[in-house]
């Protein structure tokens, strides 16, 4: 799964879609985005634009804002299985821009977090979905997202069993693409190359999504 990530505002080098619009207008760093706030996100519908949408799902047939639980994740194996994750795989994907996520490994009855991201340090994204809800008793409208995850790589196995999808450059122009077919978008859906990522344990400061602080990324 995936329940926290970091995104910053920073110059990043790469060739991701996300760099140069987080560059521009990210104003303030999350080093510890959890769910429910509002984060950055690159839509099919609007490419060149950074939203901003809330982190958990609210599909838009749900009767109130509490009906139904907000998914933060949806997993690539099933998405096809269920309805509202299906319709949303044919006209409302999205690019979620990071700089690495967290994850905690289960060490007897402790739970030790980790930084996961690139060698290079560079900024990237995970496939995410995307969908609209209107209160009908006020006219609101709610924007949420949530992140696909997959298998583990041989870099996070160790941690957990689960990660993010992380797109590529070139997976990001095709998880973007109208005419992509159902079965070329779920090919996109696997684990990212370990040889290309790393892993480091973090301070406890990160279990609280209070802490939204650079001291979270520390490496102990």
């Amino acid at each position: 799964m995936c329940g926290r990530y970091t995104v910053q505002p920073r110059a990043t080098k790469g060739k991701s879609k996300a760099a140069k619009l987080i560059e521009k207008h990210l104003k303030e760093a999350h080093y510890n985005a959890a769910p429910s706030q509002t984060l950055p996100v690159i839509t099919e519908q609007q490419q060149d634009k950074l939203q901003f949408f809330s982190w958990g799902l609210q599909p838009f047939w749900a009767k109130d804002a509490k009906a139904v639980k907000r998914s933060i994740n949806a997993r690539a194996e099933t998405l096809t299985e269920k309805p509202s994750f299906r319709k949303l795989l044919q006209s409302k994907r999205c690019l979620v821009p990071a700089d690495g996520f967290f994850e905690w490994q289960v060490t007897g009855h402790d739970k030790l977090p980790y930084r996961i991201m690139l060698k290079n340090e560079e900024l990237f994204t995970f496939a995410g979905l995307w969908d609209e809800w209107a209160d009908k008793s006020t006219g609101e409208v709610l924007h949420t997202f949530t992140i696909i995850t997959t298998e583990a790589n041989d870099v996070v196995k160790p941690i957990h069993d689960r990660m993010p999808v992380i797109l590529s450059p070139e997976a990001e122009e095709l998880w973007l693409d109208e005419n992509e077919t159902q079965e070329e978008l779920l090919s996109l859906l696997v684990p990212f190359r370990a040889q290309d990522m790393k892993a480091y344990p973090v301070s406890p400061l990160v279990n609280s999504p209070m802490n939204n602080v650079p001291e979270v990324l520390n490496s102990l």
